[in-house]
């Protein structure tokens, strides 16, 4: 079998062992294709209760830089896949080879790198079960003279602990000669990773099988003997306690260790989402036909009372967000719709489809104005001028559209890009365009003053390219500029989210939480917060000031599309692919 899913491309197999195997792949359906790494777990090994379980908790480790971050997940032919982040780097037994045994010095490296992963695992009663050199991956750093983080991975035997885990025995898991002894004997615990991790660090200091490290006679590890350099007492004692064969006489957990070795016992700086977040999700519309199979793109009205959404059945459907009721259905578009959007005055609504065209109707009456034609393949995002009288469209024909809205006429054509673009939007001001493409870059075009209705538009020089913004590592999907116009959100493939300072390009922070694509920014009216939607099934907030998430909103069944926010209110809109539109207030906290 070549492909799983239709889109994953099978490279080679990395290993196999037990009741799984791991496979280097590549994600086709993305552009460009991008490698991953897919485990197989037996349906022999696995129930789906358990499945979803760990699709859920991996979902939530991957937001961690030090594991991979999870992708997708999917059952077929009898098995079922989990996908992961590929890691470019080297595992620590391909380091020991090609660069001999390590020293002390590498090993508290290991360590302090280590502890808090597993800290973090524990304090969530998860056991990896399977820590070993192979597992321990060096990741790649761009630059030379740095190094790049240990990532911890393979996770297709880590289980989550539970009351009744600790009551029963299962089948070994894990690799024999790093696994701990209770481990072997079907009774996995917490310090039985820390067992594994003595083991891993006792071999890439001797570069010797810890087969061979242990003198079964006595019943002991004998691993100093075969040292070419001598290490510190400190460091042996450190390690002998890790490798107690009996339980009670090992460290108990990771923060033990990190006490030990003079490390300040605490979680590293990383935040999950927030349990009852004050944000939550009052109200779910799924009232629609048969077919339906995602929501593409959404828009609120500037009064704040009517949400405009595309879809895949070619429909545009209008909500009353007041009594949450459909109040029209708009037909007549050929294919899937990709962009809605209303004019500043709310008068007009705006619709891109796949179809190459746009429509452009009354959001009053309901009724058809007229429809744009020029696009040569499936336009995928259109943009009111602040001025109310100029559209800008961004098509997969790699051009760029400016339309005269009350002729119905096209402007001009902006040129440049050198793949498809997925997104345009003004500046508040009305004086840049922003466009983004799958070329990797943004572009930010100057645009001529077209305020005046009386003038002709056609024909006349209507805009000049500003700059090109580089330093997304995939196609760029979205834009957003923030309500002062100072700052250009971005986001991409690449999983991370770029904020931009527009006057000179200088990038000013990477936000990179979400552990799929980005597909969705926008910002709040008061310019502090930036919302971002993503393929992860997540909703994120962020504070624009200091770059940190805020909170994660989760609920959708399957990746988000879309977001809208209020003018108005305190109100979030997204789509989905999972056929939903969620709205998403802020909720008071009550006092206790």
């Amino acid at each position: 079998m070549n492909f799983l899913q239709e889109s994953y491309r099978l490279v080679k197999l990395i290993s196999k062992r037990g009741f799984g195997k791991t496979f280097l792949a590549v994600d086709e359906g993305k552009f460009p294709p991008i490698p991953c790494v897919i485990q197989e777990l037996s349906l022999q090994n696995e129930i789906s209760k358990t499945f979803e379980q760990k699709v859920q908790w991996l979902e939530e480790l991957g937001q961690h830089p030090k594991i991979p971050k999870f992708l997708a997940s999917f059952q077929q032919n009898g098995h079922f896949y989990l996908v992961q982040e590929f890691i470019a780097g080297r595992n620590l037994a391909q380091m020991v080879e090609e660069e001999g045994a390590f020293d002390e010095s590498q090993i508290w490296q290991l360590l302090k790198e280590l502890l808090p992963v597993l800290k973090l695992m524990s304090d969530r009663n998860i056991i990896h079960c399977d820590i070993k050199p192979e597992n321990i991956i060096r990741r790649s750093s761009p630059n030379l003279e740095t190094r790049g983080d240990l990532v911890l991975v393979d996770f297709r035997s880590a289980k989550i602990v539970t009351e009744i885990d600790q009551l029963t025995t299962e089948i070994s898991i894990g690799s024999p000669e790093y696994a701990a002894p209770e481990q072997t004997r079907g009774k996995a615990v917490f310090a039985s990773d820390l067992y594994s991790l003595g083991v891993t660090c006792i071999y890439l200091l001797t570069q010797i099988s810890p087969f061979d490290l242990f003198d079964i006679a006595n019943n002991c590890w004998v691993w100093q003997q075969y040292l070419t350099t001598k290490v510190s007492d400190r460091l042996a004692q450190i390690l002998n306690k890790l490798l107690q064969n009996a339980v009670n006489h090992r460290f108990q957990s990771a923060d033990e260790v990190m006490q030990a070795i003079g490390m300040e016992s605490k979680t590293e700086d990383f935040k999950f989402s927030t349990p009852n977040p004050p944000w939550q999700c009052l109200h779910t519309l799924t009232e629609y036909s048969t077919g339906v199979n995602s929501v593409n793109a959404l828009a609120i009205s500037p009064d704040g009372n009517i949400l405009a959404s595309g879809n895949n059945d070619k429909k545009i459907r209008l909500w009353d967000l007041n009594s949450k009721k459909i109040l029209a259905t708009l037909s007549g578009h050929s294919q899937a719709v990709k962009s809605v959007s209303f004019s500043p005055d709310g008068k007009t609504l705006a619709t891109a489809s796949d179809d190459k065209t746009i429509k452009l109707w009354h959001s009053k009456t309901f009724e058809e104005i007229c429809t744009l034609f020029g696009h040569s393949h499936a336009v995928k995002s259109v943009a009111f001028h602040p001025n109310e009288q100029i559209l800008a469209s961004g098509s997969w024909d790699k051009t760029i559209k400016l339309w005269d809205i009350n002729t119905g006429t096209e402007i001009c054509t902006l040129i440049g890009h050198k793949l498809q673009v997925n997104s345009v939007a003004f500046s508040p001001q009305g004086k840049l365009l922003a466009s983004a493409s799958c070329d990797r870059t943004i572009r930010l075009w100057q645009i001529a003053a077209l305020e005046d209705s009386d003038k002709e538009f056609k024909n006349r020089p209507c805009y000049s390219l500003l700059s090109t913004l580089s330093g997304h590592a995939w196609t760029v999907l979205t834009v957003a500029f923030s309500p002062d116009g100072k700052i250009l959100a971005t986001g991409s493939d690449d999983n991370t989210i770029k904020l931009w300072k527009v006057s000179t390009g200088q990038l000013i922070s990477t936000l990179s939480d979400h552990s799929w694509s980005v597909v969705a920014v926008a910002f709040t009216a008061d310019g502090e917060t930036l919302i971002s939607a993503s393929w992860d099934k997540t909703i994120k907030l962020w504070r624009v000031s200091t770059a940190e998430e805020i909170i994660t909103l989760s609920g959708h069944a399957d990746s988000v599309s879309t977001i809208a926010i209020s003018p108005v209110a305190q109100l979030i809109a997204s789509g989905s692919r999972d056929k939903t539109i969620k709205l998403w207030q802020l909720v008071e906290q009550q006092e206790s």
